[in-house]
């Protein structure tokens, strides 16, 4: 009998198609896809959902009042093994896409954090891993600096290991993904890594890559 294969899901935070970002995307799932995962991108600006509306009905029932592709989204991160977010950087953050989706998970961190309901078991968060990859047109050491709260709360609302970043500023300067030196191997190399480590059950160690 076949084991079940890890599942990788990557989310495309820019509204802008077949861009760095979506490229970095695309060789991570290549890695992950070649190391033997099954994996799904999936494109946030083509589904229909609302931000939030800070309602708080979810303080009561842990649901989320709105029925919509977000909520269905939820439930299929809830399933995986990997989860890749990514979003390019706008004036110092990341998009309204990407921002948006984070801020529906509230219901998910009341569920856990004041309905003490475990929305994945402590022991299995171990092995279940969270990457984010980022691009920004700047040359500027702390234009990322920003994301990186929002995706650690992201990641231990959906009970994830923040595993590693992979980041490619100053694409200005280097017209583009394509002639960042050393991106685009990286983002692959995690991918491959990724899928191999969660079928070895080997915890992830957090290493940062920086582009």
């Amino acid at each position: 009998m076949n084991e079940k294969k890890v599942t990788v899901i990557g989310l495309l935070g820019s509204p802008h198609r077949k861009g760095n970002t979506e490229q970095l995307l695309d060789r991570f799932l290549s890695g992950a896809s070649d190391a033997g995962g099954l994996t799904e991108k999936v494109i946030l600006v083509n589904l229909s959902y609302s931000s939030c509306k800070g309602c708080n009905a979810c303080h009561v029932t842990g649901f989320c009042i709105m029925d919509d592709d977000i909520v269905r989204l939820y439930d299929r991160l809830l399933g995986a093994d990997c989860v890749v977010t990514t979003s390019p950087i706008y004036t110092m953050g990341i998009t309204t896409e990407l921002k948006s989706f984070i801020d529906r998970a509230h219901y998910l961190w009341v569920r856990h954090y004041q309905l003490g309901e475990h929305v994945i078991a402590p022991e299995q968060k171990i092995l279940r891993r969270g990457y984010f990859l980022s691009t920004a047109g700047m040359d500027m050491s702390d234009v990322f600096r920003t994301a990186f709260p929002m995706m650690k709360a992201l990641f231990n609302i959906l009970g994830f290991t923040y595993c590693a970043n992979i980041l490619a500023r100053n694409m200005d300067g280097y017209g583009g993904i394509g002639g960042h030196p050393t991106a685009l191997d990286d983002a692959y190399k995690a991918g491959f890594e990724a899928v191999k480590g969660i079928e070895e059950k080997i915890p992830c160690q957090g290493e940062e890559k920086r582009g």
